[in-house]
């Protein structure tokens, strides 16, 4: 990550991002691991995820409010909506992802089982030693030593969906001329479904845009209003 782009996040975020913090973007090829302290007004997500260079933290996907800065190998780019709803309190389930992935900042989908009591206790759920072994025996019948995200939210949390409406409208903003149809800055407006599951028959396209939005939301499908999908660059 430049240090041009750092400073410009901080000055939308209006704080100094800083090593150790609660909620962060792991940079892998620099291992630097930087943070916030609180949820941000305006949120940030990146094509670099998608690409699994760095992993961004949920105070930054999900802001006080549904403005998202996107960020690709070389340009920043604008993505918002109207919808209220987009950042409406996490529900338990996504509470519990976000922890989760705290002790896994590489984004493997696991952590090792010695961290599954620090993992629970982050989530006010039964602790103690018994009762963390029968836990243990359950996710990890082969005893390979490692607790998978998937089984864990099933076990806690089962049937919880996401918080947020499954359909809203959205608009992306690009200000460089080249980048937008026919060469005319505009905001390009467009339809997000979100589903609970992947479904190959409804998918829509493989773009950019679609890949660093779907760090949020992972089974997102956009239909936009323009003959082609939104430059990130």
């Amino acid at each position: 990550m430049s240090e041009v782009t750092k400073e410009l996040l901080e000055l939308v975020w209006g704080t100094k991002s800083s090593p150790g913090l609660s909620d962060t973007i792991f940079c892998r090829w620099t291992q630097e691991l930087l943070g916030i302290h609180e949820q941000a007004a305006v949120g940030f997500l990146t094509l670099m995820e998608a690409l699994r260079y760095c992993k961004v933290g949920s105070y930054l996907k999900s802001p006080k409010f549904p403005i998202w800065i996107v960020g690709s190998e070389t340009h920043l780019t604008v993505f918002f909506a109207k919808d209220m709803a987009l950042v409406a309190p996490e529900a338990p389930s996504e509470q519990a992802r976000r922890v989760f992935q705290t002790y896994d900042p590489e984004d493997n989908g696991f952590i090792a089982d010695s961290l599954l009591e620090d993992v629970m206790k982050a989530l006010d759920l039964v602790s103690d030693p018994e009762y963390i072994n029968l836990i243990k025996n359950k996710l990890d019948p082969e005893g390979l030593g490692i607790i998978l995200l998937g089984p864990f939210l099933q076990e806690f949390f089962p049937d919880q969906g996401s918080s947020g409406p499954e359909s809203f409208t959205v608009y992306h903003y690009n200000g460089l001329k080249q980048s937008n149809y026919n060469e005319k800055v505009m905001y390009v407006e467009g339809t997000a479904v979100v589903m609970g599951f992947e479904d190959p028959m409804l998918q829509t396209d493989d773009t950019p845009i679609k890949r660093c939005l779907q760090t949020k939301w992972p089974c997102i499908e956009l239909l936009w209003t323009t003959e082609r999908s939104p430059s990130l660059n």
